[in-house]
């Protein structure tokens, strides 16, 4: 479980002068934004490297892969965050060694810990998706999960893919915002976050409003979110973009409609409230209601509704065998 020396060290405590230059710096932001977030961002988004994710992480692939010859030998994830991805899914048997990368140290750091705690054969780089630091031909999988909407020249990250896969590698996505479902899902949670925050200024609800500080904190983590979400997608333009850096056996799968207009205002009632007063009949219902609504998506929505109307898009595609 290594990491380069000469990696920079992670900086959750950014002055005010680093975050106002943020806001015109998009990749200044994504390592101030990710490596304050880091440390705390799996008990933001509920993330586990148990049953529960890893069949979740292994849904999000074989929406796309499910006809892939397992496991494979080497793996990276691009913008790994925590490692939720690559790590469930090599806990599930696709791939047998992994390499993380983020542009932000603190989250290649977190990945790495969750990694040795699983005892999983991963090292790691900070990295910027543009200019990936790794040989020609290196790895047989590149997957990454809510990575692509946050990388100004999406197409050059892609050709950068292909680059380090070997010929015949697949690549996988999840978790990519549609362009109209992520309009639905931030008005979603605003008026969320409006409606809690206003609520619980009176009286007994009093008890279910986080300090002020803390609000104010996640408000300023918001202004930023708006920086580092550089893009939304059509699910056919991104296939076509795909396209464009060089992949084929391009493919594309969308997923929650219904499962997202309950998610987004439960994960943002959940960041509005103390946690303490959150329990276990809370975590039944969020996660118990987002699984039926999964399957409505699956079983009903699918079958009527466009894909461009889902909220999470996964696309795949491979390196030509003979470059």
């Amino acid at each position: 479980m290594t990491t380069s020396q000469h990696d920079p060290a992670p900086n959750p405590h950014a002055t005010e002068e680093q975050v106002a230059a943020a806001y015109a710096d998009t990749k200044l932001a994504q390592v101030l934004y990710h490596d304050w977030e880091a440390e705390t961002y799996d008990d933001k988004w509920s993330i586990s490297y148990d049953e529960r994710c890893i069949d979740y992480a292994r849904g999000r692939f074989d929406a796309v892969a499910a006809d892939a010859e397992l496991p494979y030998g080497r793996a990276l994830e691009l913008g790994c965050g925590t490692g939720f991805f690559l790590l469930n899914l090599m806990q599930s048997g696709v791939a047998e060694k992994g390499s993380v990368t983020d542009l932000s140290p603190g989250m290649v750091k977190v990945a790495l810990r969750n990694a040795e705690n699983l005892g999983l054969d991963v090292d790691g780089r900070v990295a910027d998706a543009e200019r990936i630091p790794y040989e020609d031909n290196t790895f047989d999988l590149v997957v990454g999960h809510a990575v692509l909407h946050h990388i100004p020249d999406v197409e050059q990250s892609l050709r950068e893919v292909l680059r380090v896969l070997k010929p015949g590698g697949r690549f996988v996505f999840a978790g990519e915002p549609s362009t109209i479902g992520d309009f639905y899902a931030r008005w979603i949670s605003r008026a969320t976050w409006w409606a809690t925050t206003n609520v619980t200024k009176f009286g007994p609800l009093q008890s279910w409003r986080r300090p002020q500080s803390e609000l104010d904190e996640s408000s300023r983590a918001a202004a930023l979110e708006a920086v580092v979400d550089i893009h939304t997608f059509d699910p056919g333009e991104l296939a076509d973009l795909a396209r464009r850096a060089g992949a084929t056996e391009v493919d594309t799968a969308t997923e929650e409609l219904a499962a997202a207009v309950l998610g987004w205002p439960v994960r943002t009632f959940e960041a509005a409230v103390p946690p303490e007063k959150l329990g276990w009949g809370w975590a039944r219902f969020a996660f118990g209601g987002w699984k039926k609504l999964t399957w409505v998506d699956e079983k009903l929505l699918h079958r009527v509704v466009p894909q461009k109307f889902f909220y999470n898009i996964v696309i795949t595609g491979t390196k030509p065998s003979q470059d």
